[in-house]
């Protein structure tokens, strides 16, 4: 037994981790022309078709960046074809983040923001504004001007406390700040 060579691996416990192995493995090299890098990044050669070239992520940017999916259509077909991908992957669209997060930076509460409906602003309106739209508003139903509108008297109400939740916010962020 001059010649004979154990391995790291034999019996057990096995010493190499499993799946690793010292045989050779097939690398795929980049289709592009005299690039050496391994093919990693499938990339179709054709619309609808199976076949792909295999770049490497260098090359498959690159190609990419040129690839027009619409090429060779008129505005009928692309809008079909657009249509039948945005049918399959219709789910993908709602979980964006405008489709769930409230408008807004993320700075305001959920208070805040149905306060500012109330005033008819922005989610992004600053307090000049906000004090701007509540006097417009509040002039418009306030009790002296309209007495006994019991609409007005309602809307003049839910102003005031939109008006509060809003000062109180902004006394909030300037002892803080």
């Amino acid at each position: 037994m001059v010649g004979a060579r154990r391995s790291d691996s034999w019996g057990f416990p096995r010493w190499g981790g499993y799946g690793s192995s010292r045989d050779t493995v097939t690398v795929r090299l980049c289709d592009r022309q005299g690039c050496q890098e391994a093919g990693t990044c499938p990339a179709p050669k054709s619309p609808n078709n199976p076949d792909r070239w295999m770049f490497c992520q260098k090359h498959a940017a690159e190609y990419n960046s040129g690839w027009d999916y619409f090429a060779g259509l008129d505005a009928e077909e692309t809008a079909e074809r657009e249509a039948a991908e945005r049918q399959t992957h219709e789910g993908y669209q709602e979980a964006s983040h405008y489709g769930w997060a409230p408008s807004g930076d993320g700075t305001r509460s959920r208070d805040e923001l149905r306060a500012l409906e109330v005033l008819g602003l922005g989610p992004d309106a600053d307090y000049d504004a906000v004090k701007k739209a509540w006097r417009a508003r509040a002039k418009e139903v306030h009790p002296d001007v309209r007495p006994g509108d019991a609409a007005a008297a309602k809307a003049f109400q839910a102003l005031q406390l939109a008006y509060e939740v809003l000062r109180a916010a902004e006394e909030r962020r300037e002892w803080a700040g």
